[in-house]
């Protein structure tokens, strides 16, 4: 488990762009800033390759700039290198005084020239590719054994993680200032390899003209509850989830709200239930009555209560105006009629479950998260490897820390259970769906290889108290 650092916002090629023209104007040189680029290129790839033959792909803007940077850093190393122009820097430009430092001899860009190399650096086009790669680009690239990447690998959006043309698979991908969206998001994410994001001395008040609204999810972003010294189990909240006939979803759900901290936790079923733990309340009133609760605050819908009794609950919670997190069975009773959302705190749907309530939303990932919470007003978790959290506000996260292994039954009722879990504790519901999400991917890798979803609310708090004590020592 990492750290707890600053807040990590990615931003995009376009305002990645803003900063660097914001630059001069705080005290550093576009050419300063691009030797300080390269030289960290050559420095990450020095501490993790022995030396080699190493093809430099130079493109004509910036992102080959700081490859003749990073090819003249690794030969006053005494690495073999060879720089493959692919395009001409435009006279006068930064990226062109870079290749005029290059004292050695240019070689032409060509696949023979590119399959002899053992390690290949792309510099050809970075994060802000306009259009589709070229075949040609593509199959220089395609045709590396190793290959590492300078800012995002050619051919894959910078903002969105889509692919433009084919890009190749880079085993290492070295940024600059802050990660991009595409950094995190498939199928991007994919084509990165290992991502490293280098110091380069940017100055702050650069950075400062981009107000961030996109973040990458980590324990900095989120405050988990502090449990008060004379604190009782009601001051953690009382969470009540409907439960049917499928009940086992409903109890993952619980023993992971549980898990995560909730003070008193009910399950509220009409039909018989067993499997539930001794700690867990089971009532089978109506829901009309538990409603005159008022301590019942936050609910849990959807998880294995079945599609036609998912929509009517949900309406009756939402005419009660409470806190509600709407996952599995209650998004599917939504389908086409994402109005009837209207009033829930919380969804996490799956890319099924969110295509059939928002069919006519199309785009990447991150721009229909945000516009399915706008429709909303709710917080949108749209869950997978590379789940975003997106509020009605405009705030958005990227998740990446989720292994293969949460791709089990049961994994997504326990996700939504330690987020109605923290919602029951008095998070924001934006706040408590990010942690949840990352102690969700956190109790995963904790776990190890043979993962089923009841291991998930059981490796929680080995995940909280490394948190905890990483927190104590930040």
């Amino acid at each position: 488990m990492s750290h707890i650092t600053a807040m990590e916002p990615l931003f995009t090629p376009a305002e990645t762009a803003r900063i660097d023209q914001a630059a001069p104007a705080h005290g550093a040189t576009l050419p300063a800033l691009m030797e300080h680029a390269g030289r960290a290129v050559a420095d990450a790839i020095h501490r993790r390759y022995r030396p080699c033959r190493v093809l430099v792909l130079a493109g004509p803007g910036n992102n080959g700039g700081d490859g003749y940077v990073a090819a003249r850093h690794l030969a006053a190393r005494g690495w073999p290198v060879m720089v493959a122009p692919v395009g001409t820097p435009r006279p006068g430009s930064p990226a062109a005084d870079a290749a005029a430092q290059w004292r050695f001899p240019l070689v032409d860009a060509t696949t023979a020239r590119v399959s002899a190399a053992d390690l290949v650096i792309d510099a050809i086009f970075g994060a802000g590719l306009a259009r589709d790669l070229a075949p040609d680009c593509a199959a220089l690239l395609a045709a590396a054994r190793t290959l590492v990447a300078i800012d995002m690998p050619s051919g894959v959006d910078g903002a969105t993680g889509a692919l433009r043309g084919q890009a190749a698979r880079a085993a290492l991908t070295i940024t600059f200032v802050a990660r991009k969206p595409g950094h995190l998001l498939l199928p991007g994410k994919a084509q990165c390899g290992t991502v490293l994001c280098a110091d380069i001395a940017m100055p702050p008040g650069a950075i400062a003209t981009i107000t961030p609204s996109v973040w990458r999810n980590t324990p900095a972003l989120w405050q988990l509850p502090v449990l008060a010294a004379a604190g009782h189990k009601f001051d953690r909240g009382h969470l009540t989830i409907l439960a049917g006939a499928m009940s086992g979803a409903a109890i993952l759900a619980a023993n992971a709200a549980r898990r995560a901290g909730v003070g008193l936790l009910t399950l509220a079923t009409d039909t018989p239930l067993t499997g539930a733990a001794p700690g867990i309340m089971i009532r089978t009133d109506p829901l009309a009555t538990l409603l005159t609760d008022p301590r019942r605050q936050v609910w849990l819908c959807g998880p294995g209560l079945g599609i036609d009794r998912a929509g009517p609950l949900l309406a009756t919670l939402i005419a009660a105006n409470r806190t509600i997190l709407a996952d599995a069975d209650a998004l599917t009773a939504c389908a086409d009629h994402p109005e009837r959302l209207h009033g829930v705190g919380v969804i996490t749907p799956h890319e099924g479950e969110f295509s059939r309530v928002f069919p006519d939303l199309a785009g990447d990932k991150l721009s229909r998260a945000r516009a399915a919470a706008t429709i909303t007003g709710a917080v949108v978790v749209l869950k997978g490897e590379d789940t975003v959290i997106a509020a009605p506000d405009g705030r958005a996260a990227i998740n990446d820390n989720a292994p293969p292994s949460l791709a089990t039954a049961g994994s997504g009722d326990t996700l939504s259970g330690i987020i109605a879990g923290l919602l029951t504790q008095g998070m924001p519901a934006f706040e408590a769906a990010c942690a949840g999400v990352w102690l969700h991917g956190a109790a995963a890798h904790t776990h190890g290889p043979g993962l089923i979803a009841e291991d998930l609310a059981e490796a929680l708090p080995a995940v909280l108290a490394t948190l905890q004590a990483t927190r104590n020592t930040t």
